[in-house]
């Protein structure tokens, strides 16, 4: 069953109502989209090593640099999309859309690197950038996972394979990171001679960012509810079907 099956099965057993405050699904993928463009960049600014969703996108862009690590990061995610339709038999119209998303993630990277060389540099301030960038991705994923349209595909992948599998979030999502390096670090090696954009802050995020997203969204849960255009058609569904209202 399909992650938005599940919330329309939870739908007709809860209140369509709540009393927590509601933020807007539209503003929180812009939000998302937005902060991790910035944040991959950023985190490989600070010289701990790039994100793990961003690393494989990285080596091809080091291997092979007649293409951006934009243009490289919506090919990957291209990718990712067709292995989900691939695992779910069929044909996915929202994972299309997952795709244009990530194009204009793609685009913004390239954006974000043509500027973020005038921010200062200097350990101190590396250390914080890795910080920033490690809590903005943390943020940026949980608001993905809630906002009930389609998102990036590098965020959308482990959300439905683990709907898929009945494998927990974290478990996948760690397992997702720490794949992505084992091949960064295996591209890099092989045709390199070295490896590189991976670091200590690389590591680190990807056997933590998994839990940091679940306690980011576990946060999210209990203050705010979102709502789509999605969930708002979905909802209009379940009253003509005679779900009940508070």
């Amino acid at each position: 069953m399909r992650l938005m099956e599940k919330e329309e099965s939870n739908m007709k057993s809860k209140p369509l109502h709540s009393h927590r405050p509601v933020w807007r699904g539209e503003i929180a993928l812009l939000v998302a989209v937005v902060i991790n463009s910035f944040a991959v960049v950023l985190m490989l600014y600070s010289g701990a090593g790039i994100s793990a969703i961003s690393s494989v996108p990285y080596a091809f862009s080091d291997v092979l640099p007649q293409l951006s690590l934009g243009t490289w990061t919506y090919l990957f995610q291209g990718l990712l999309v067709l292995s989900l339709m691939i695992l779910r038999k069929r044909f996915v119209v929202e994972y299309l859309f997952s795709f244009v998303v990530g194009f204009i993630f793609g685009e913004l990277m390239d954006l974000h690197e043509l500027w973020i060389p005038l921010l200062p540099k200097g350990l101190g301030w590396q250390i914080l950038y890795f910080i920033v960038s490690y809590l903005l991705i943390a943020i940026g994923i949980a608001l993905s996972n809630r906002c009930d349209l389609p998102i990036i595909p590098t965020d959308l992948f482990p959300r439905e394979l683990s709907d898929i599998t009945g494998i927990s979030y974290p478990k996948i999502k760690i397992s997702f990171d720490v794949i992505c390096l084992a091949v960064t670090a295996g591209l890099t090696f092989l045709c390199l001679g070295h490896l590189d954009g991976l670091g200590i802050g690389t590591v680190i995020a990807a056997f933590t960012t998994g839990k940091a997203v679940g306690i980011v969204g576990d946060f999210l849960d209990k203050r705010v509810r979102f709502l789509s255009i999605l969930t708002q058609r979905r909802i209009h569904r379940i009253k003509n079907a005679g779900g009940k209202r508070e």
